[in-house]
């Protein structure tokens, strides 16, 4: 599902100026650094910036789950290991990008899947790259 992106307003979040330990607990301050943007932080090029809906589970390998929404610029040329949104004979897939040998694979993320062969004769387009997965950790909907 394609998302249309609006743009009304600055969206400022303040952001603690000490980095979050995620192993053993150190001390630290509760020091608030400035705001963040959140336009500018997930936007880079507006005109060419979309959100897309992630629906099935062949990326979870990657961490990017069935419901996530990923922000995708077409402006970005994708690179070796660049996750993409690839139009393949008319229907839309995420991928991500190998190149061996000169050579555009496109695979899926999740080891219980079989093999994304890519047919010879495939009409292939990387419409863009996904640049950010917003994942939510806790389910939307419940008790907010």
């Amino acid at each position: 599902m394609l998302i249309e992106l609006k743009f009304e307003a600055e969206i400022l979040v303040p952001v603690f100026a000490h980095g979050l330990c995620a192993g053993f607990p150190s001390p630290a301050d509760d020091f608030l650094d400035e705001a963040i943007d959140l336009n500018a932080l997930l936007v880079r090029n507006r005109p060419a910036t979309f959100l897309w809906r992630v629906d099935g589970h062949s990326m979870r390998d990657a961490g990017i789950f069935h419901g996530d929404l990923l922000v995708v610029d077409r402006s970005l040329n994708p690179v070796d290991g660049d996750i993409v949104v690839a139009i393949i004979d008319g229907e839309q897939s995420l991928k991500r990008l190998r190149i061996a040998g000169g050579r555009p694979r496109l695979i899926f993320e999740n080891r219980e899947m079989p093999f994304f062969e890519l047919p010879e004769i495939a009409e292939v387009e990387i419409w863009g790259v996904v640049v950010c997965n917003i994942h939510w950790l806790r389910r939307q909907g419940r008790g907010q």
